[in-house]
């Protein structure tokens, strides 16, 4: 794993191209420009150039009034080579710019997808064989064009082997905030996300759809404090019946509404919460790992052991090694 800006007292910053293509809106450029120009106390993080095959870039609405740092000769040198949105989606990028990504791609540059910027790396054929994701409205549509790729729906982000695919709009923060913590650290990641207002970390994972995201109704906001409780009680055994009784609901309408609200089972729910809270302690204490596991609410470090392995590829150990504020 790249962690230059954590491990590297002096350096230069790394080096981002956003690449703004025809027609794409306001907001989408504006993600990663946002994110990665965010300079740290001690030092500028990134160094961020925007690329087009335009010198003036029109954007959604006919509007013109973006200017590129140069053209798609800038990706030559990137490490971080980014596609914000893409407006035509039955439209493939140009030779030129599918060269270049494939190239960035081959020299270890992460090559980055944000919402329906996925179709550029697809036309590309980055993705062929690969997990991806992009906005759930594309769910019929990417499939038909793109029938090589493995969509994952349930996904906020997905980083194949530094081909980085995201869902859409919101998700497009929570992608560029995880390329943050990937190549800078959790404690560079933890201080622009306190200056956005941002969570500094949602997992790649997560439902990125959710039906019914706030309470609808009395019995929603029940089982929003509901979530609260689980939260603060991450150790207790939480049975769907007693859960299912603090609510008023019978079992099955309890599990069926708590689907509804959070696209996880109660177990995953737990589980990811357990996991959260653990990453949380990893990163910002020296607790035991033993501590750590008990505090999140597992009953055996080695039970914790093997959930945190499984979920994340890392012992909870090299995640502190990696992510541990103290770095």
């Amino acid at each position: 794993m790249i962690n230059r800006c954590a491990t590297e007292p002096v350096h230069r910053p790394i080096e981002v191209v956003v690449v703004a293509p025809r027609g794409i809106s306001a907001f989408h450029l504006s993600v990663p420009l946002m994110i990665f120009d965010i300079h740290s106390e001690e030092r500028a993080l990134f160094n961020v150039r925007v690329a087009a095959e335009e010198p003036l870039v029109t954007l959604s609405g006919g509007q013109v009034g973006v200017s590129a740092s140069g053209g798609l000769e800038l990706l030559d040198e990137a490490e971080v080579v980014i596609i914000p949105g893409w407006a035509d989606l039955g439209n493939a990028p140009s030779n030129e710019l599918k060269s270049k990504l494939i190239a960035a791609n081959r020299r270890g540059a992460h090559v980055v997808g944000l919402c329906y910027g996925a179709y550029a790396l697809a036309y590309a054929g980055l993705l062929d064989g690969r997990l991806a994701s992009t906005h759930w409205l594309a769910e019929d549509d990417f499939p038909r064009r793109f029938p090589r790729v493995k969509l994952d729906m349930n996904a906020l982000y997905v980083d194949e082997e530094r081909v980085v695919t995201s869902a859409g709009t919101g998700a497009a923060l929570d992608c560029c905030m995880y390329l943050v913590r990937k190549l800078c650290g959790a404690r560079e990641a933890n201080k622009i996300a306190r200056l956005m207002v941002l969570p500094p970390h949602r997992e790649g994972g997560q439902s990125q759809y959710i039906e019914q995201p706030v309470p609808a109704s009395p019995q929603d906001a029940l089982l929003s404090a509901l979530l609260d409780h689980m939260r603060e009680n991450l150790q207790a055994d939480h049975s769907l019946d007693e859960l299912a009784s603090r609510v008023a609901m019978s079992r099955r309408s309890f599990t069926r509404r708590f689907h509804k609200a959070t696209g996880m089972t109660v177990g995953a729910w737990l589980d990811a919460e357990r996991l959260r809270r653990a990453k949380e302690l990893l990163e910002s204490t020296d607790l035991s790992i033993e501590k750590v596991a008990e505090q999140s609410g597992y009953r055996t470090s080695v039970a914790f052991r093997q959930s945190f392995n499984r979920a994340f590829h890392i012992s909870p150990r090299g995640w502190r090694r990696t992510f541990s504020l103290e770095n």
